[in-house]
């Protein structure tokens, strides 16, 4: 049962990691394909919600509890804790931090979706 739930914290890690990059660059794939707005739209919202709320992410725990069931009291040994760990929660991560990564998640975003609306717009200008 450790080696499961050790399997499981580290597979919840690389999860929350790739929602993560989702949310900061899913404006990205949007470009590419429209159609998946909706769903980097939905995940960006929560992303902010968690980041301007300063709620704990669902994962979180759920990553922590799996580790104490695995015998683990902390990060420490391999490649997910080193490497992708302090991707997620970095050392000195004050709140006015938080608020200000994710002000620019938000910017970033906006700016994207912008260029997809005035793709959209120019595209339609050409087909009157």
């Amino acid at each position: 049962m450790p080696v499961l739930a050790r399997l499981g914290a580290d597979a919840l890690v690389l999860l929350h990691l790739a929602f993560v990059l989702f949310v900061v660059f899913g404006g990205l794939l949007v470009l590419r394909w429209p159609r998946c707005a909706w769903l980097h739209l939905s995940a960006a919202a929560w992303g902010a919600l968690v980041e301007f709320t300063g709620w704990i992410c669902p994962l979180t725990p759920l990553e922590n509890r799996l580790r104490h069931i695995a015998g683990e009291a902390g990060y420490a040994g391999e490649f997910v804790e080193h490497d992708l760990v302090p991707l997620l929660y970095p050392p000195g991560l004050t709140r006015d931090l938080q608020l200000a990564l994710g002000a620019g998640v938000l910017l970033f975003n906006a700016a994207l979706y912008g260029l997809v609306l005035f793709r959209r717009l120019r595209r339609s200008r050409r087909t009157d």
